[in-house]
């Protein structure tokens, strides 16, 4: 599974795409299979988002999981403090990234 991630321009905020348009859960993240360059491209020159680049990922019953343990860790959100993931509340949070 290939999925595209990158930063909003406007908020800094790592963004992953989810066929038509940016979420900030990776789960909303759908495959892009080998289309992503061409829509990472095209979303590069509208500047709807910063860098975005293609990634492997693997599906899980949650959605899609970043296969390094980069991309896991920006899925995740800030590392310095746990309360400001995405997931808060998740207890679990802090172990998917190892």
């Amino acid at each position: 599974m290939k999925i595209l991630t990158g930063n909003d321009l406007g908020t800094g905020d790592v963004v992953w795409w989810t066929g038509s348009d940016w979420s900030r859960h990776v789960a909303d993240a759908v495959d892009v299979d080998n289309h992503g360059e061409a829509i990472a491209a095209a979303e590069d020159a509208a500047r709807r988002v910063n860098a975005p680049y293609v990634i492997d990922a693997e599906e899980t019953p949650n959605g899609p999981r970043p296969a390094h343990i980069k991309d896991r860790i920006r899925a995740a959100g800030p590392t310095v403090r746990l309360d400001l993931n995405i997931k808060p509340a998740d207890p679990a949070a802090g172990s998917w990234v190892i």
